[in-house]
């Protein structure tokens, strides 16, 4: 059965902000300037980002806030909250461990029983929710199904999550700078939700996208983690679980902070994107010259030209007046970007029927990948 998007919204919370303003929300490391962000911000080429705290670092919104005030931007006079047959949700950052993202959502929408589904890790956790909600739809399980992407990230970057960590290293080394495998994320991630309706009928009105497949993969048999929070890495690349250490030691060395080995992720992200995708071209018999939007989400610009040559070298070309990206104005929400890239280009009046749009999705985290391909109905 045919499963088409037929509505796309977003939430993204308070005012834009400024890269100069963004240790006025997050706070200053021992009240000092960091010496890191620059460097970051030069490269990751984001003017503008979102956050659901104030100045006080206090929070505006939920996760699950966010997520909900999404879903109901997804409400006309043929549909309410109260029709959702199945909510799908993928999240990075869910407010708590028990209970889940998705019951947490359910509950803020105050609706009858509905089915759920609950989608962790980082960037991909919202394609898992969206490949859950078109197979639920496509095999006839549900009539329609909502599946979100969402990140309460900020929460995770003030600067009291560092102190412990940077008056240690303050007194060995006598300057209260962090390791930037740890810092640097906080001058990349934000906040915000987008939500999209499936149903098994296009709209009768305007435009719909047909979801003509979803593939994801992982490499994590064959690369080390690469981004992670609650845990300690050895020098062999295993992961330590915060479960398995003292409330001590997680605190003096920040360990529910989200970290980054950026030597894995320079060496890896790229090439095995392009990878995948010449398997793809192969598997769904398309070239990329069927292509008219390519939709990929960039944690930082600096990868744009070398996923650009990355393609290249591999036999894929797609001209850069095909690219469609946000992350400048928008921020790098995680799981919620593609969502907020598909958000802008469905609701812009630029998509015409017959056009083909190849969404890309890279998840550092132990190396994950999604393409989805849609057609404009």
């Amino acid at each position: 059965m045919d499963v088409y998007i037929n509505a796309v919204e977003k939430f993204l919370p308070g005012e834009p902000v400024p890269n100069d303003e963004m240790e006025d929300y997050l706070g200053k490391i021992n009240g000092a300037n960091s010496k890191a962000r620059p460097i970051v911000l030069r490269n990751n080429g984001i003017k503008i980002r979102y956050y659901a705290i104030d100045k006080n670092q206090k929070s505006t919104f939920s996760n699950a806030q966010l997520t909900l005030e999404a879903i109901k931007k997804l409400q006309t006079e043929n549909f309410t909250v109260d029709d959702i047959q199945l909510l799908a949700c993928g999240t990075t950052s869910p407010d708590q461990l028990l209970p889940s993202h998705a019951s947490m959502v359910h509950g803020e929408l105050k609706t009858g029983k509905t089915e759920y589904g609950s989608f962790g890790g980082s960037c991909n956790a919202g394609m898992l929710a969206m490949k859950y909600a078109w197979f639920s739809v496509a095999s006839g399980n549900t009539e329609n199904a909502v599946c979100t992407g969402s990140e309460k990230l900020s929460t995770w970057l003030i600067a009291d999550r560092y102190k412990k960590e940077s008056e240690k290293i303050s007194e060995l080394e006598k300057k209260p700078i962090l390791a930037f495998s740890k810092e640097f994320l906080r001058w990349m991630l934000s906040d915000g939700a987008a939500a999209a309706l499936l149903t098994n009928k296009p709209n009768n009105k305007g435009i719909s996208l047909k979801i003509d497949w979803i593939e994801i993969t992982s490499f994590a048999g064959e690369i080390e983690t690469c981004m992670y929070a609650g845990a300690e890495k050895n020098s062999e690349g295993n992961l330590t679980p915060w479960k398995d250490l003292s409330d001590e030691y997680i605190n003096e060395n920040s360990l529910m902070v989200l970290r980054q080995d950026t030597r894995l992720l320079g060496n890896n992200i790229v090439k095995k994107g392009a990878e995948f995708l010449v398997e793809l071209t192969e598997k769904h018999n398309f070239t990329t010259e069927d292509i008219h939007w390519f939709l990929p989400h960039l944690s930082s610009m600096y990868f744009k030209d070398k996923i650009y040559e990355e393609m290249k070298a591999n036999g894929i070309y797609i001209a850069e007046n095909k690219w469609f990206l946000n992350l400048p104005y928008v921020g790098n929400v995680g799981s919620a970007s593609a969502y907020l890239m598909l958000e802008e280009l469905f609701n812009s009046g630029k998509l015409k029927k017959g056009e083909k749009i190849l969404v890309m999705v890279p998840e550092s985290a132990r190396f994950s990948y999604t393409y989805m391909m849609l057609t404009v109905v």
